[in-house]
């Protein structure tokens, strides 16, 4: 990973495209709305979740535990975000 910026623009990027799903999938089916702004509500404590670790990291002195700090929350990232996906896709079935 670059920086610690381009890792917050990398969750801001996948909520914003996830965010843009959810709203065409209201637009295409309008009676699974509920379901689909809890989905919503759940990326966003996704997002900010992402923050807090990403801005405290274990052992920020320590350079070895720090990139193994971001290395398992990018894999985090890609696993939740994969998982709110999925879970709109189910809801609009």
């Amino acid at each position: 990973m670059a920086n610690l910026r381009f890792l917050k623009k990398e969750i801001d990027y996948r909520l914003e495209e996830f965010a843009f799903d959810c709203h065409m999938a209201i637009f295409v089916q309008p009676n699974k709305e509920e379901a689909i702004v809890e989905l919503m509500s759940r990326g966003v404590e996704l997002r900010n979740a992402l923050y807090h670790k990403a801005n405290n990291p274990a052992e920020p002195k320590n350079r070895s535990l720090t990139k193994k700090h971001y290395a398992a929350l990018r894999r985090d990232m890609d696993a939740s975000f994969e998982t709110l996906f999925g879970d709109l896709a189910e809801a609009c079935k």
